[in-house]
């Protein structure tokens, strides 16, 4: 006889009693990310935003201690993963400096501080479906904060001779929008309230990315509506007239969109032309791979590791000339952990992706996969290794693709313990 779902996701590492620390967690976190969004905020109060921080980090690090477990269902993984932990460790330290404002920036800054490196622990958290429903909550506080922030924000964000709007846009959108397409994704599981916001959300993030000229932004948002739309003809495979008429309706929007874009006129339609047609990465991409040499391909410079750039692009800047890392993702993971980071990296998420899409019985670890496949085609276009909700996300929904106890079980069982709507209707059959 075949386990109960209860069953199935308690022996996933974590204890029922568990539930409160779910939700410190992930308030933890979204203090964290909070107070980063703040500061970045005209005029912010600096004391605010570094409270929030420090007291988001005492409550995430905290949490996280009593969640963590060093327990792997797939061999393959645990050599793998065992190996990259260790390799990060050696980049972090390769990258440490005893000075106050570098520790501060270090532990403040959730794009190049050190959390990004810890992110890979999401992995060992519990894969139960109190600690999934708990994500699915924290990611419409998301949704809701990411609405005050674009509203707060509006003028600066609408102002395109403002060029600090574009920066801004990008964090609010990285930090709190883009993580709520994964609600979008595994809809299935979510109540009518919960697809509304996240599609409202993500609709807005393409519409402003599309104002902005952000084709990263625009590129990611809609990615995840493409992704979306297989998760709904797997759900739908018998409604073959349905899937038709989507697809008629997708084709007949982009001919529009296309003929739109091609013969507008408007201010902002020209600016984002302009901006798909501009290339703004060769220049810096020629200095990147002028500066490396065979040395920092293999292992990188370490966590503070900067690479030569245009000196025009930020003289402003501690070390005029030198940056952080480049807008192409892959090459800023190169730049902190050579080849070798990236190769392991690859060697975790590819398979991840093939499990999940390919060898999966439920729509859940469809959906991780798609998250991890569009972190994956984003690394070219904008810097999406970072510590944020959506990089978050794609940890959590590796450990998804690598459970065969999750990835086998049934859309069935799946769906009673993650859709609100059919749980309830369980419960009145049981009492009828």
């Amino acid at each position: 006889m075949a386990n109960s779902p209860k069953e199935i996701f308690k022996g996933l590492g974590a204890d029922f009693h568990q539930k409160p620390v779910y939700y410190y967690f992930w308030g933890g976190i979204l203090l964290y990310m909070l107070g980063f969004a703040i500061s970045t905020t005209p005029s912010p109060i600096y004391i605010i935003c570094d409270l929030l921080r420090v007291v988001g980090i005492l409550i995430f690090v905290v949490s996280a201690t009593q969640m963590i477990s060093y327990s792997f269902e797939n061999r393959y993984l645990k050599v793998i993963y065992t190996l990259y932990l260790v390799w990060m460790g050696i980049i972090v330290f390769r990258g440490l400096k005893l000075e106050y404002e570098f520790t501060k920036d270090l532990l403040f800054d959730p794009f190049m501080g050190v959390f990004l490196y810890f992110a890979p622990l999401f992995l060992l958290f519990p894969k139960t479906h109190l600690f999934y429903k708990a994500t699915f909550k924290m990611l419409i506080f998301a949704a809701l904060l990411f609405g005050v922030f674009m509203l707060y924000s509006s003028v600066d964000l609408l102002n395109l001779k403002y060029e600090l709007g574009r920066d801004t846009l990008e964090y609010y959108v990285k930090l709190l929008g883009l993580p709520v397409g994964f609600l979008i994704l595994t809809y299935p599981y979510q109540n009518k309230q919960r697809r509304f916001i996240a599609v409202f959300v993500i609709l807005l993030v393409f519409l402003s990315a599309t104002y902005r000229a952000r084709r990263g932004l625009m590129f990611m948002s809609g990615t995840v509506f493409i992704f979306t739309s297989f998760i709904y003809i797997l759900k739908n495979k018998k409604q073959f007239l349905t899937i038709i008429f989507g697809t008629l309706l997708l084709l007949l929007f982009s001919g529009f969109a296309y003929t739109l874009f091609g013969t507008g006129d408007s201010i902002i339609l020209n600016k984002v032309t302009e901006r798909l047609d501009e290339d703004t990465r060769t220049g810096v991409e020629e200095y990147f791979y002028a500066d490396m040499q065979l040395r920092d391909w293999i292992v990188g410079r370490g966590m503070s590791g900067l690479v030569a750039a245009p000196i025009d692009l930020d003289p402003s800047e501690e070390h005029p000339g030198y940056r952080e890392g480049v807008e192409t993702d892959y090459l800023t993971i190169i730049l902190k952990g050579g080849i070798i980071g990236l190769g392991l990296l690859l060697l975790i998420a590819i398979p991840a992706i093939i499990k999940g899409l390919f060898f999966s019985k439920n729509l859940l670890s469809k959906a991780a996969g798609f998250w991890i496949l569009l972190w994956l085609v984003s690394l070219y276009p904008s810097t999406v290794t970072s510590f944020t909700l959506s990089y978050i996300l794609v940890w959590i929904s590796i450990g998804i693709c690598y459970s065969d106890t999750i990835r086998l079980s049934s859309e069935e069982i799946v769906a009673q313990y993650l859709n609100p709507a059919k749980r309830k209707m369980e419960s009145k059959k049981k009492y009828l």
